[in-house]
């Protein structure tokens, strides 16, 4: 699982913040002959996020007609949190049965300007 100081972090280091790069979810899943292998499923733009004070979570959604969320428009909300709510999780709701899916990871494609949430299911 992770957080959003952690994902404050790596935004800084992997890409410098760069605002243009859009937001994605990878969907990996088990490999079955090899449990130490993930596999890649699939990958979806991420349309919008919700920071939940209540549940404590940062939640980002997956709306297949929305334009894709872009780094600077999450990032200079994330950059005014206090110390305890950088401490939140990190979820995607994928669809109705996968509501809080956890982040386990994060990555990039500097080919693609896409900046990459790694989730499993």
């Amino acid at each position: 699982m992770k957080y959003i100081i952690d994902l404050i972090e790596d935004i800084r280091t992997e890409i410098k913040n760069n605002a243009e790069y859009t937001i994605t979810a990878m969907l990996l899943k088990d490999d079955l002959e090899n449990a130490e292998k993930l596999i890649y499923s699939g990958e979806t733009a991420l349309a919008n996020f919700d920071l939940d004070h209540k549940e404590k979570k940062l939640s980002f959604t997956i709306k297949q007609e929305s334009k894709a969320l872009l780094v600077g428009d999450l990032v200079k909300h994330l950059l005014i949190l206090d110390m305890d709510a950088m401490m939140y999780p990190i979820e995607v709701a994928v669809n109705q049965q996968y509501q809080d899916v956890a982040v386990i990871g994060f990555g990039k494609s500097i080919e693609d300007n896409k900046y990459i949430l790694f989730i499993k299911i």
